[in-house]
This record gives structure tokens, C-alpha cells and sequence, in this order.
């Protein structure tokens, strides 16, 4: 099995998995496979997909994962801790088909349980097709001297890291292997989204929410209100903890045009994940010095694409201006020598009044858009972009 743990998952899985189980415990969703890379998958590919996806109903968390959630994961109730316990993966929520070298694949049912599909899958997609196209990747002494090269670059810049890097990784082992060693640079290092990586090497689980989080919202209550009622009832849950905000669901204008004093008062900060990261930065900074708040009390995470020189960029120009820190991904789990799958799993569909309603995410990055073009071009236009 590729995914042996029911935690080898990222913490806004569970996070949103609360939420969504608190606030919508009968919505109901689909979510799609997006190959952005139109790669082509490996005669077999499907079956061999669907052997790790029937494994995965077995997964069940254990005492050490319950009680490690339960310490560190303190904004999480005892009462949601008992769910996770009970909880099974159910394959039957996931359809997977192969036609030649094009993949698809479909998972469908209640939120609260299909929300913790996307981030294992795409491991495993990732992991299978480096195993199955025959791509070794680099020897481990290369991997830990990389990546502590990176480790001591970000520790002479000053900054924080963590890991992002689950969904995309070249293997479990692999990123076992980089968590290890950043786990050395503890004052740069400060955690990682993974669960029980963070568990292993007892850091600290980071995450917040992710961008299904407004889009759920959006079929709920409509585009032009989805970030307020997104946020609001995020502030509902979690009463001030996990305060990073996700800016670019609907593009970052639109997402300032409600992220008001109250909210941006509230919040912590934001996070970066598409478009230019200076000019992102650059906005942010503006919109907190129009409402009287100081930027240096706030913080960005910038978690997109980011490799060493985007990251000693960006901070060279935001130092002394805002508060910062670095998700990293792929950059630090499969940079091993191939090339890492552009892919993702997005919420496609939520049901609304008996029926299915398109859901769409309008990037920073109009290549990173997710939908069909006219829910896309109708979006837009109801939000005036």
C-alpha cells in the first residue's frame, strides 16, 4: 500500500472535514481529476489505482495519531476526535476509468466524508506513476544533502518554512526522508501540513482551509457572497484559531472587496497561491495600510510553486514590510529528478435544491481557472472581473 495511515493526509482535510461535518452534515459534492499536464498514464494505471483505493478502507486511526491531534490539533473537539476514530474510507465514493493513456476520475457523496479523498489520492496518483513509467528519482544521500542545502538557505534568510508538499510528492519515503532532515533546522523549520509526518517527527500539523472551503460556499450562497459567508462561518468554527486566510478562490480583488476591517482585523493573514507573489504582497500591504492596520502584524504565507530563488525574492522585498512565511511543495517532495505531475482534484459539483450546481475557482493565474468556460465567463462577469 502506498498510503498506510488514515493521517497521511493534510491538516485542512481534517480541519474542513469538522466544518463542513458541523455546518453541512447533508451537503453533498463531486469532485473531478484535473490533468493539467495532460499527461498519459501507463496501460494498467486505472487497475493498479484501484487496488490502492479498495486498500485504503482499511486505514483507521490509531491511539498515537488520536492522542497526538488531540495535543496539537487543540482547536479540534474531543467529539470530532471520536468520529475520526470511527471513520472509514469508503472506495465506492471514488470511479476510476482509463481509456489508452487518459485517466478520469470521479468521487462523489456526503462532504463531511468525501473530503478526505483528494490529498491520499493524488499521492498515490503521483507515486504510481513514477513507479510504474520505471523513474527512480535520486539516491537518498542526494535527496538529504539537497534538501539540507535548501534548509540552510532559508535558515540565512531568516524566514519560516513548511512543508505543502503531500499531493505531489515522489513517494511516502521520499518525503519521509525530507521531513527528517529539514526536522534538523528547527529554527526555519516549522512544521508540515502532513499529519502524520508531523506526528513522526513531532512538529507542528500547519493548515487552515483550502479552496473548495468558498467554492462550496459559493453554490450555497451565490459568487458575490461566497468569501464573506466562507469566512464568517469559518470564524463560526473556530472562534479566531487557524487564521490564515485563502485569497485567490475568486481572484484576490474580489477577495479584498470583503476581506473588511473585521475580517482583516481578525485574521491573522492571508495566502498566496497563485498570480505574482510581489504583486500580491504589494496589495496586501496596501489594503491593511488603507484600513489602519499595521502590515507588520499581519503575515502572508506565499505557497505557490516557490523553489529557493522565488523564495529569497520575495523575501528581499517584503523584509521590514510584512510579516512572512513559505508553504513549500513540490520543490521540497519530488525534487528528485523528473518531472513532478501537474495535477489537481477539485470540487466540481455541489448539490443545491435537488440539483447539481457547477462550482468553478477563478485563480490569480487564469490557467489555474477550474470549471466549465461559460460557469467561468458567467462568474466573472457576475463579480465585475
Amino acid at each position: 500500500m502506498i498510503i498506510n495511515y488514515i493521517t497521511d493526509n493534510d491538516l485542512y482535510k481534517f480541519t474542513m472535514q469538522y466544518a463542513a461535518l458541523t455546518l453541512y452534515p447533508l451537503g453533498k459534492v463531486k469532485y473531478k481529476f484535473i490533468n493539467r499536464g495532460k499527461d498519459d498514464f501507463p496501460d494498467g494505471f486505472a487497475s493498479r489505482l484501484q487496488e490502492e483505493v479498495d486498500a485504503m478502507a482499511q486505514l483507521k486511526l490509531t491511539k498515537d495519531e488520536y492522542d497526538f491531534m488531540l495535543r496539537k490539533c487543540y482547536y479540534l473537539p474531543p467529539a470530532y476526535m471520536d468520529y475520526l476514530s470511527a471513520y472509514r474510507f469508503d472506495p465506492g465514493e471514488v470511479k476510476i476509468s482509463q481509456t489508452g493513456g487518459h485517466l478520469d476520475i470521479s468521487i462523489e457523496g456526503y462532504w463531511y466524508k468525501t473530503i478526505l479523498w483528494e490529498v491520499p489520492l493524488m499521492a498515490i496518483i503521483s507515486e504510481l506513476y513514477f513507479k510504474m513509467t520505471g523513474q527512480p528519482g535520486n539516491p537518498t544521500e542526494q535527496v538529504v544533502e539537497t534538501t539540507a542545502g535548501k534548509a540552510k538557505l532559508y535558515q540565512g534568510l531568516g524566514i519560516k518554512v513548511a512543508d505543502f508538499g503531500t499531493r505531489r510528492r515522489f513517494s511516502f519515503e521520499n518525503h519521509d526522508l525530507v521531513i527528517g532532515t529539514l526536522n534538523k533546522y528547527r529554527d526555519t523549520f516549522v512544521g508540515t501540513s502532513n499529519v502524520y509526518l508531523a506526528m513522526k517527527y513531532d512538529t507542528t500539523p500547519i493548515g487552515t482551509h483550502a479552496h473548495e472551503w468558498f467554492m462550496f460556499h459559493a453554490a450555497q450562497y451565490g459568487a458575490k457572497y461566497a468569501n464573506r459567508a466562507a469566512l464568517e462561518n469559518w470564524v463560526k468554527t473556530y472562534r479566531g484559531d487557524l487564521g490564515i486566510a485563502l485569497s485567490d478562490t475568486f481572484t484576490t480583488e474580489v477577495f479584498f472587496r470583503d476581506f473588511d476591517t473585521l475580517f482583516a482585523k481578525l485574521f491573522d493573514g492571508v495566502r498566496q497561491d497563485s498570480g505574482d507573489p510581489i504583486e500580491f504582497a504589494e496589495k496586501t500591504i496596501a489594503h491593511y495600510t488603507r484600513l489602519r492596520i499595521n502590515p507588520l502584524s499581519k503575515t502572508i504565507v506565499f505557497s505557490d510553486a516557490l523553489d529557493p530563488k522565488t523564495v529569497e525574492k520575495i523575501t528581499n522585498h517584503c523584509k521590514g514590510k510584512i510579516g512572512m512565511s513559505f508553504g513549500i511543495g513540490t520543490n521540497f517532495t519530488n525534487d528528485v529528478g523528473v518531472e513532478p505531475r501537474n495535477m489537481v482534484i477539485k470540487l466540481s459539483n455541489v448539490m443545491t435544491d435537488g440539483h447539481w450546481s457547477e462550482v468553478i475557482k477563478l485563480s490569480d493565474t487564469p490557467g489555474k481557472h477550474t470549471g466549465g468556460t461559460n460557469a467561468v465567463e458567467r462568474i466573472k462577469a457576475e463579480l465585475g472581473i
